[in-house]
């Protein structure tokens, strides 16, 4: 507990960063989902303080996933009811809890790092594409379908053409004012000035966004109003608070199509969370590594306390986790508090919170989207060679113009063939040693090293003990995945914090404790390549 509180003066302003992200999705996943919406609240606060208290992610945060939305709409309607629906939302939580017990999570150390890149540009492409009707004033239920096809028969580009002739000006107008707040505030005060680092900018553009809203009423041209506006339910008693919570209706647990819908929403929300834990492991600048058969046991058990009060179907969401690793968050108490903060706000300022304008959050969304589709990545991953980027591009092309499990999916399977191409020249093995006294340390790589060794070397690196001495030999390695080299570099970062000193023996010598495996990779990622590190 004392680990949780010791990083507060980071964690909380990145969960009030991760509040502002988390309410208008867990608020329009539910709109879109045709459920109501304090089911959306429900599913967001349960997956901030209960996922986030039982994970072992340290950034990863939890709640209602656009992914799931498609599959909640239509399940509620086959399945005759909300409340009905509800037994399969408490069901799938307990398939994924046997997922756990299973130790199913293994399956997530085995998505490529350049399918995970795709995900990680193409959610952020689909955030900038489908918020930039909101930042204009065409709030519709779609801004929150993140799919291609949309639940009301557009697509989203259609929206886009639509948006031109719908444009509010106030709305417009705020949401420029809070995107240049966001900048200026990120790119030159929080460089001036300690305080500006404290102060999330987020927090100051919604401020902004609501003095905006109180000054322009009555206004003709600027007056926003209605849907334009963040929509919280707001109670009048504390007995109609209550009454916003559903129950699941556990007479029809016998009906099989709610055990399908069950096994679907545990499929697919595992799949995506394992999905995020991989792609927040890889944002996270300190490289923790998640245990993902504790993430399955975490969200079984927030599905089903969701599902038990009225919430949506949870997973670990890399929009969310994304916006709490940019705002500086450094342990679970951030997604622990943005719960919180959800949960207080409902109860003691959700008219507050109804004068936020929707082209606020918008603007939020569309730095977190333009950060995680930062362009410069293109032209890195272009560097890293065809095997690298054209299953990098598959899978942010499937996700843009598709929806995100078909976009992995074909993403992996570019990925796999390039695999078997690459294996189909060499064997590959991994070896290690260690002497009796476990002094010593011995690696040996094979001849080819791709992906799907990546998750036992993961393993053998995370088990190395403290204080020892690695001797990592490639002399016989002709193919480098770069997967692999992320993994080494990342454990030059975690050798130094736990005194653990590295020997590279390659073809021309050794070298004591290197700085960088990536000339390795590129000297050896060609096959009969025998160069080594300068």
């Amino acid at each position: 507990m004392k680990n949780l509180f010791s990083n507060l003066k980071s964690d909380l302003p990145s969960s009030v960063v991760v509040f502002f992200v988390a309410l208008p999705l867990c608020l329009g996943i539910a709109l879109a989902s045709g459920a109501p919406l304090f089911s959306g609240l429900i599913a967001g606060i349960v997956g901030g303080i209960v996922v986030g208290g039982l994970s072992g992610s340290k950034l990863g945060v939890s709640g209602p996933a656009a992914g799931l939305a498609a599959i909640v709409l239509t399940a509620i309607g086959s399945l005759g009811g909300y409340e009905n629906f509800l037994v399969a939302v408490v069901l799938g939580g307990v398939i994924q809890l046997i997922f756990g017990f299973l130790k199913a999570g293994v399956i997530g150390h085995y998505f490529p790092s350049s399918v995970i890149k795709g995900m990680l540009t193409g959610i952020g492409i689909i955030i900038i594409l489908k918020q930039i009707p909101n930042f204009f004033g065409y709030d519709e239920a779609s801004a929150w379908d993140l799919e291609f096809f949309e639940i009301d028969g557009g697509n989203t580009f259609s929206e886009l053409f639509t948006m031109l002739g719908n444009i509010h000006p106030g709305a417009a107008l705020v949401g420029v004012i809070s995107l240049f707040i966001l900048i200026f505030w990120d790119g030159v005060l929080s460089k001036k000035a300690k305080i500006f680092q404290t102060i999330p900018g987020p927090f100051v553009a919604v401020a902004a966004g609501i003095l905006f809203y109180v000054l322009t009423k009555g206004s003709e041209i600027f007056s926003i109003g209605g849907k334009h506006m963040v929509s919280v339910p707001i109670p009048k008693d504390a007995a109609s608070f209550l009454g916003q919570f559903s129950f699941p209706n556990f007479s029809a647990i016998m009906d099989h199509q709610i055990w399908v819908v069950a096994f679907t929403i545990a499929l697919v929300a595992s799949i995506e969370t394992l999905l995020s834990v991989e792609a927040t492991d890889k944002l996270d600048p300190h490289k923790n590594v998640t245990p993902t058969n504790r993430e399955l046991l975490a969200q079984g058990t927030g599905n089903i306390i969701s599902g038990l009060i009225g919430g949506l179907p949870i997973t670990q969401v890399i929009v969310r986790s994304s916006a709490n690793i940019q705002s500086g968050g450094r342990t679970k108490m951030s997604a622990i508090l943005h719960g919180f903060l959800l949960l207080i706000s409902v109860i003691i300022i959700p008219g507050l919170l109804n004068m936020i304008p929707l082209s606020v959050l918008a603007a939020i969304l569309l730095v977190v989207g333009y950060k995680l589709a930062k362009p410069a990545l293109f032209k890195q991953m272009y560097n890293l060679g065809w095997n690298q980027f054209v299953p990098f591009v598959v899978t942010l092309a499937g996700i843009v113009f598709t929806d995100l499990l078909f976009g992995i999916g074909l993403g992996l399977a570019v990925g796999v063939i390039v695999i078997l191409y690459k294996s189909y020249q060499n064997s590959h093995f991994l070896h290690k040693e260690e002497n009796n006294k476990g002094e010593k340390i011995k690696m040996t790589f094979a001849e080819e090293v791709t992906f799907f060794n990546k998750g036992a070397i993961l393993h053998e690196l995370e088990h190395i003990p403290r204080n020892s001495h690695l001797e990592l030999n490639v002399k016989q390695t002709k193919y480098l995945d770069y997967d692999i080299v992320e993994i080494l570099e990342d454990f030059i970062i975690k050798a130094k914090e736990r005194d653990i000193t590295i020997e590279l023996v390659q073809t021309k010598g050794t070298i004591e404790n290197p700085s960088s495996f990536m000339d390795l990779y590129t000297s050896r990622r060609k096959p009969g390549n025998k160069k080594s590190i300068k």
